[in-house]
């Protein structure tokens, strides 16, 4: 639970990020630069030894392109892309939409929640319902809010994908290989975007952001979650990302000057309320 908490905690911060550098890095390469500082990261602790395993890694190639591609390349793109439209903080109660999917997915394969779980997972996602409509039921959506939607539903595949994964390819290669496979896929879209948008300059403004992004919202964070999830499953790991709208609203009142409100605290605590329920013993 606490390895969950801690991910979720480092990727609010890469959903403020993202809205941050919205006007300044296309989302493309936003995503690209991501996963190149984060392989080089990853590669002193898992190099060598995804070299050994390299006839296993090939044996399992298909699972990891699916995963690379449901969490590495769209994930994070379709995360980018709604920061051109929305603000951080609908950023955050959108995607608190993926433990509702992964518990479902989780159910579908026979994993049982129990009336306790699900009654804190509807209290805490009615709380996020309430803050993105406002105060009522959420009926009109922006672009940036569809896209983030899209993003809530890779994420949640590949948090549940991550329940099959080989334990004998180990946690460092398998972040190493997912993130060279992600950066792969999204090499050819880097390029049409610096043909068609120009680069980005290259100075403290964007590359701060970058290496935050690099070393904590992707090395640091995607282990921390994929080993909670072999510990305690999607399901229960996903109840502690419902979390995450709080972590992205306080802090985009704090970096960015998103306002908070009296309902968003009202929300934040049916939020956490549902949280404790459903990961208490």
């Amino acid at each position: 639970m606490l390895l969950a908490l801690l991910a979720t905690v480092v990727w609010s911060g890469s959903f403020v990020v993202a809205r941050a550098l919205h006007e300044t890095v296309p989302p493309i390469q936003n995503a690209f630069w991501r996963w190149i500082i984060a392989i080089v990261v990853v590669a002193p602790f898992a190099a060598r030894a995804a070299w050994r395993k390299r006839r296993l890694i090939r044996r399992h190639l298909g699972y990891l392109v699916l995963a690379s591609l449901l969490g590495i390349s769209l994930y994070n793109t379709l995360v980018n892309q709604a920061g051109l439209t929305t603000p951080a903080t609908n950023m955050g109660m959108i995607m608190a939409a993926s433990p509702v999917l992964m518990a479902v997915y989780e159910r579908i394969t026979g994993t049982p929640l129990g009336v306790r779980r699900i009654t804190g997972m509807l209290i805490a996602c009615a709380g996020v319902l309430l803050l993105v409509g406002r105060g009522g039921f959420p009926t009109n959506f922006g672009a940036g809010d569809l896209w983030m939607f899209g993003a809530a539903v890779a994420f949640a595949a590949y948090s549940v994908l991550l329940k099959h994964c080989p334990a004998e390819v180990g946690g460092a290669v398998f972040l190493l290989v997912t993130f060279l496979l992600g950066a792969l896929m999204l090499l050819p879209e880097y390029v049409a975007s610096l043909v068609v948008q120009g680069g980005f300059a290259f100075v403290p403004e964007t590359v701060g952001p970058l290496v935050y992004v690099g070393v904590f919202s992707s090395a640091v964070a995607f282990f921390a979650w994929n080993h909670s999830i072999s510990l305690i499953g999607a399901a229960r790991a996903g109840v502690v990302y419902y979390l995450q709208p709080v972590c992205v609203a306080l802090l985009s009142f704090a970096l960015l000057g998103e306002t908070l409100g009296l309902l968003g605290v009202a929300c934040m605590a049916l939020i956490i309320g549902g949280v404790a329920l459903s990961s208490a013993r």
